[in-house]
């Protein structure tokens, strides 16, 4: 995606003022964050406007980037919580709205990805109901593909710590993805 050295350069160009720099940064970052905000959302409008929520974010804050962790980790963080709030937003549209919301996934009716991500947002908005300190080092390790070392780094937490959260959050995900509860 990026040649050796290429997205540091990007990035400091960016931070520095230059619009092209900036522009090319977020084309070239726009699949990753597409790819990433489709883990979460099972419609591609929804991910896509997630998506652009993201790069918005990207583009607005990159000058709070400091370099602590790498900046892909970075950029994973801000699509995955735009994904993420992308859905507690429809939900409550829904919601508000009155409509009929069904209990559980209708298979007849859903697409398995389809109703595998929405069980997954479901899990999660109770992970971070419940366990909120565990839920970015499970999105960052399992949805965002970083290794433990990467989270660690991108959180500032220790290893040990980080390991722990993910090892807690998958036995709470597991245990709500299979009864469902």
């Amino acid at each position: 995606m990026f040649e050796e050295g290429e997205l540091e350069r990007l990035v400091a160009a960016a931070q520095a003022g230059d619009p092209g720099s900036m522009e090319y940064l977020l084309a070239k970052l726009r699949p990753v964050v597409l790819r990433r905000c489709s883990r979460f959302l099972p419609h591609h409008a929804d991910a896509e406007e997630a998506a652009q929520d993201a790069l918005l974010s990207i583009s607005t804050h990159l000058g709070g980037y400091g370099g602590r962790g790498s900046f892909l980790g970075w950029v994973t963080v801000i699509a995955s919580n735009a994904a993420r709030s992308t859905y507690r937003s429809m939900r409550r549209r829904a919601e508000d709205s009155h409509a009929d919301l069904p209990e559980s996934v209708d298979p007849r009716t859903t697409s398995v990805i389809a109703g595998t991500r929405l069980d997954l947002m479901e899990a999660l908005a109770a992970l971070e109901q419940q366990h909120p300190t565990l839920v970015e080092s499970f999105v960052l390790r399992d949805l965002g593909d970083l290794t433990y070392v990467q989270v660690a780094e991108e959180l500032d937490a220790p290893l040990g710590t980080v390991k722990d959260r993910i090892h807690q959050a998958r036995r709470f995900m597991r245990e709500r993805l299979v009864t469902g509860l």
